[in-house]
């Protein structure tokens, strides 16, 4: 039985997935996408018969990613390990997944962190390791995929952010500062990047239940604080933040640029 089935055994079965033909063929890169969201968005991807390339610093997870996919009938994505802490890492493996596939008409910013802080345990040293993981890798990862999206003609970046801070929840300072800057990110650069038809949109999830997220923190309190705050009584799941990022990634998204969108059930 499926986790989808476990956490919401009373939510009508959605009908299949919406195709996309421009993704078809079309060459994506995905941070983060090893396990949770990240992973969800690869194998939506690979669906729609994407090149998708994808980096994560869980290898066992990677791996086990790319041979369900394999053994799913798709073409198995390119992958490599990587600690995005290291810029010169990730750019250099951008670029070697560029030189294999074509430049990338896409580009998903979605690795992220969440670890609980208090304010008062925060140095220095812990927030730029934050900042590192967060808010940097963006940055980055944008400025290798421009070019390429210049030769090709056009472009999308989907940045994904965050509703836990715009909900004001708390334990997590740094990760608030680093997912609140992710809008500024995208308003920042979409009349820039817009010239050469470059997208550039933010998805924010609500709580997603990846296996993360409900080994830690899904307890009787977490489902209370679902009932009380989604205004939808369905669990969101990996696949639902997913669609979203499809869509804007494909050519039906073709006029949004610079602009939220909040995938979260309602709760902000």
């Amino acid at each position: 039985m499926s986790t989808e089935t476990n956490l919401n055994p009373n939510r009508p079965p959605l009908s299949q997935n919406s195709v996309h033909p421009s993704l078809r063929d079309r060459t994506v890169f995905i941070t983060g996408g090893g396990s949770g969201i990240g992973a969800a968005i690869v194998s939506a991807f690979a669906a729609q018969g994407s090149r998708v390339a994808f980096i994560d610093i869980a290898e066992e997870a990677s791996r086990r990613l790319a041979q369900q996919l394999v053994e799913a009938g798709h073409p198995k994505p390119w992958w490599r390990p990587c600690d995005v802490r290291d810029i010169g890492a990730l750019q250099a493996t951008i670029r070697d997944a560029a030189a294999e596939l074509g430049d990338f008409a896409v580009l998903v910013n979605n690795v992220a962190s969440d670890d609980r802080h208090t304010l008062e345990s925060v140095t220095p040293a812990y927030y730029d390791e934050r900042m590192a993981i967060n808010e940097r890798p963006a940055l980055f990862a944008i400025q290798s995929v421009v070019p390429g999206m210049q030769r090709l003609g056009f472009g999308a970046v989907v940045n994904l952010g965050s509703t836990g801070w715009q909900g004001k929840g708390s334990g997590y300072p740094c990760y608030a500062i680093a997912k609140s800057s992710v809008n500024g990110l995208t308003r920042g650069l979409a009349k820039s990047l817009g010239q050469d038809r470059i997208r550039i949109n933010t998805v924010s999830p609500g709580w997603v239940m990846t296996e993360r997220q409900v080994k830690l923190w899904l307890d009787a309190k977490g489902e209370e604080d679902l009932q009380r705050n989604q205004c939808l009584p369905d669990k969101l799941m990996p696949e639902d933040i997913a669609r979203m990022v499809l869509f804007l990634a494909s050519d039906d998204g073709a006029m949004c640029t610079a602009q939220e969108f909040t995938v979260d059930a309602g709760w902000v």
